[in-house]
């Protein structure tokens, strides 16, 4: 009956340029968009209002471009990542298209690179994942690498290879998943702020001034959701006995909350058009509460676009430590606050 069972991949099972095609299709409903909004209240309002969106160029209102990216992380989990010890970052992440409800999302990696590390347990997988919808077009694409234990200490390491990855995704690249858009009809009052793009600057940095408590049965239903299976987020039995003495909270749970909390300041960045680059810092467990600021590290032209324009952003996020004097590193060291560096682009009106 064992051999029924799926234990998931071990670092010395993956192999460089090895192609896996994800299980589960996952149809994206009005519940899975009302339970995400319940668990991290984002209220944006491309997403949240048809009639906003229609009255702008959207057909409907698009899922949360976080959604959709959870959900076709989560189809990797079993094979990528069900072993992992921590997920570390992300880089040459693009939304490509819209998805809407009642679309369905399938997911399919590459392993683009391997390294074993010093200690001999455990070992780093960087994946190509794309996420597809029932057309068969790319709805995201993504690289991340995970630090995923090893079955067998002694077992040989299967190559190694460092994938080069670029730093900053090209403004260029950027719009795919968003309509051209009547920027004259965006209602900034419905929208919550009078901000758009031409009032932000490089340089300018936002307090996002409240927190969210993390529970333990929240981030468990948000994870369930997304049908993640990591043990590390579920198992206190097993994870009581581990190097944190206890469950994880996943870090896509952070980059939502950050998110969410990012509206107070950025009310009008609609749309996550790419991520540069994230890290995970540190992990986060139940009973904390999440703080969040950003930065504005760029703001640039959508080539052929003159509805919206694009902003690159930093937002760090914290554990118990309000964000009012920007907490980021000390010296060439994270603040021990510090949980999340994303560097992400939106796109706001014009």
């Amino acid at each position: 009956m064992s051999g029924k069972t799926n234990s998931g991949n071990f670092f010395e099972d993956f192999k460089l340029g090895q192609k896996i095609q994800h299980a589960t299709p996952r149809t994206v409903t009005l519940g899975d968009v009302a339970l995400y909004n319940g668990l991290f209240g984002s209220r944006f309002a491309v997403q949240s209002a048809d009639t906003f969106a229609q009255r702008i160029g959207y057909p409907r209102s698009p899922i949360d471009d976080l959604l959709v990216f959870h959900m076709v992380f989560g189809k990797t989990v079993p094979d990528i990542s069900l072993n992992a010890v921590a997920n570390l970052g992300y880089a040459d992440f693009r939304f490509l298209k819209a998805v809407y409800p009642g679309d369905t999302l399938n997911a399919a990696s590459e392993v683009i690179g391997l390294k074993e590390n010093s200690n001999g347990k455990t070992g780093i997988v960087y994946v190509r994942s794309r996420g597809f919808d029932q057309t068969g077009a790319t709805v995201l694409d993504y690289a991340r690498w995970v630090m995923v234990r090893k079955r067998d200490e002694k077992a040989p390491a299967p190559g190694e290879h460092v994938p080069e990855l670029p730093k900053v995704v090209d403004p260029a690249q950027l719009g795919a998943a968003c309509p051209s858009l009547d920027a004259k009809t965006y209602d900034t009052e419905l929208a919550g702020s009078p901000h758009r793009f031409g009032n932000y600057a490089k340089g300018d940095k936002i307090d996002h001034v409240v927190g969210m408590t993390v529970e333990d049965a929240e981030h468990m239903i948000a994870t369930r959701l997304y049908q993640n299976t990591a043990r590390v987020h579920f198992d206190h039995f097993t994870e009581s006995k581990g190097r944190f003495g206890g469950r994880l909270i996943y870090g896509g749970h952070a980059i939502s909350l950050a998110r969410a909390l990012s509206f107070n300041g950025l009310g009008n960045a609609f749309h996550i058009a790419a991520i540069n680059g994230g890290r995970h810092v540190a992990p986060l467990t139940a009973g904390l509460t999440v703080f969040a600021w950003s930065e504005v590290l760029d703001a640039a032209d959508v080539p052929g676009r003159s509805d919206v324009g694009a902003l690159r952003l930093r937002t760090v996020a914290t554990k118990d430590k309000p964000c009012d004097d920007f907490p980021y590193k000390i010296g060439n060291e994270y603040d021990p606050a510090v949980i999340l560096d994303l560097d992400y682009w939106v796109l706001m009106p014009r």
